[in-house]
């Protein structure tokens, strides 16, 4: 019997894994830059050519960078009629910034609203509800949501979708928990299965997916054909000017409660998901009187309260005069909200992250509290950048009120914070060489 012949040394190996998974011909078409709004920043319209090009493609740029505009440029340069999926809280929001480019940009509920060509926005609960045949391209606003190989959101999205010939999707978080995240993506855009993602450049044991000896390389380089990652505009060789964060200050406010979870002793460790709710609980009057004293020592600041319970955001509702905007509430008044709070009308805002922390601009506050934390990064990381992105002029206190104990919650995500960032600097390197926009940097 003949041993089939293994490739040798790094360089061969990178090549036979290139060879593994091709690229997907571009969809799309050439657009001149004169066809760009000139309100995009030279390097935001020269982004905007090149997704138009590819046809297939991923956006995923820090919080700030302006996706919603190039989002908006992309499906209008793209076809007649195209549809942006977007979280209900950020729908308005995405119409406003369309009348700044001139596109008269409308929410809808159903195909039955749609009337002809243009760009139409809704938001994930309502796609179901239109004709994926009649648009010529899509986008995925926030579409972290495709992240969990378990979530019917992402399923729906890859089906519902998959004949539509122009797909474009966008987020600062693309694989917030691990870096497999990022094969959904790929699945979505059309451009590998998440199987034929995994098979080739990942190995499964008993920690879970890891990519494979040589394959970090070969893997960014080709995601580079169908995926930008932007931290700031000089990793495309721009200038930075106006784009400098003006600081940001995380402060642990660990509060003094004697706790006693079951099974201990000495309370040392959180005791799994049960101990966990149960310190959560037991904690919750003297972190929440924590977050009111941050309150009302700078009672002229707007204010941004995040909360993991409901009985965390009533409590922080009655001690600070702050809105909360909840979950039982229709999803209009909820919008309409958090829309209010980005206005200025209301000073004061209590909400978790599962409802306000995606897509919606707040850089006029720069004060806010977390009043306990869950395991999420994603949830984190977007909640913090709602307030601190680009376009912040003073810098932001984040304070983050938990108990001794749900550290180690705060540990957890520094861990996540660290590999997310490693996972941007990576495909940031191989953006520069293979990507044609980066290759001129």
């Amino acid at each position: 019997m003949t041993t089939p012949t293994r490739p040798q040394g790094r360089r061969n190996y990178q090549e036979f894994l290139a060879s593994k998974l091709v690229m997907t011909p571009a969809v799309g078409h050439e657009v001149s830059p004169s066809d760009v709004h000139p309100m995009l920043h030279p390097w935001q319209a020269e982004i905007v050519r090149w997704a138009v090009k590819v046809g297939r493609c991923a956006l995923w740029e820090d919080t700030g960078l302006g996706k919603t505009v190039q989002q908006l440029e992309w499906a209008r340069l793209s076809a007649d009629q195209s549809l942006v999926c977007a979280p209900l809280a950020v729908c308005r929001q995405t119409v406003r910034e369309a009348g700044k480019l001139g596109i008269e940009a409308k929410y809808v509920r159903s195909q039955k609203e749609v009337t002809g060509p243009g760009v139409w926005i809704t938001n994930y609960e309502m796609a179901d509800r239109f004709n994926p045949d009649a648009f010529g391209a899509v986008v995925l606003d926030e579409s972290s949501v495709i992240k969990d190989v378990t979530t019917k959101t992402r399923d729906r999205m890859i089906i519902l979708f998959a004949g539509v010939s122009r797909r474009l999707a966008c987020t600062a978080t693309p694989a917030p928990n691990d870096v497999t995240e990022l094969a959904n993506h790929a699945e979505f855009l059309g451009v590998a299965s998440r199987r034929e993602m995994l098979a080739t450049y990942f190995v499964h044991d008993a920690a879970g997916w890891r990519v494979k000896g040589h394959a970090r390389t070969p893997l960014f380089e080709w995601m580079a054909g169908w995926a930008l990652a932007l931290r700031r505009p000089s990793d495309l060789g721009y200038p930075d000017d106006g784009y400098a964060l003006p600081g940001l200050q995380i402060i642990p406010e660990l509060v003094d409660v004697d706790i006693q979870v079951d099974g201990q002793l000495f309370a040392t460790d959180l005791g799994g998901v049960g101990g966990r709710a149960k310190v959560r609980r037991e904690t919750l009057t003297a972190r929440c009187h924590r977050a009111a004293e941050l309150v009302e020592a700078e009672p002229d600041e707007p204010w941004l309260l995040w909360a993991g319970l409901n009985d965390e955001a009533e409590q922080l509702a009655k001690l600070t005069g702050a809105v909360n905007v909840h979950g039982s509430m229709a999803p209009e008044r909820k919008a309409e909200l958090l829309l209010a709070f980005a206005d200025g009308d209301i000073p004061r805002l209590v909400t978790k992250p599962g409802i306000g922390a995606w897509g919606l601009n707040w850089q006029h506050c720069a004060r806010m509290a977390f009043v306990g934390l869950s395991d999420s990064y994603e949830q984190y990381y977007q909640a913090i950048r709602r307030c601190y992105r680009y376009g912040q002029t003073r810098v932001v206190h984040a304070h983050i009120v938990l108990s001794a104990l749900e550290s180690q919650i705060a540990t957890n995500l520094r861990r996540k914070q660290h590999d997310a960032a490693a996972t941007t600097a990576a495909l940031v390197t191989a953006m520069r060489t293979h990507n044609p926009i980066g290759a001129a940097a």
